[in-house]
């Protein structure tokens, strides 16, 4: 098993206190090796994670602080 595997696989995954308790559509977050971090759906804690550097996720981060991704009216 690789280096990335194992870092998924022993992870401590948090999901947003926002997300409530009913088990809706939420993410849950790692930290794991060299800085990355592992995004998976919380439903499906089985399935596949989308892992990001660490780099990404600082900037990932900074868009949310600056509400980049604030919906555009029509």
């Amino acid at each position: 098993m690789d280096k990335l595997t194992q870092d998924l696989r022993a992870a401590t995954w948090i999901t947003s206190s926002h997300s409530g308790s009913n088990g809706g559509n939420c993410v849950e977050v790692a930290t794991l090796s060299n800085r990355r971090r592992g995004v998976r759906d919380s439903k499906n804690s089985a399935g596949p994670a989308l892992v990001v550097t660490g780099p990404a996720w600082d900037a990932f981060i900074r868009s949310l602080d600056n509400d980049d991704f604030r919906q555009a009216t029509l």
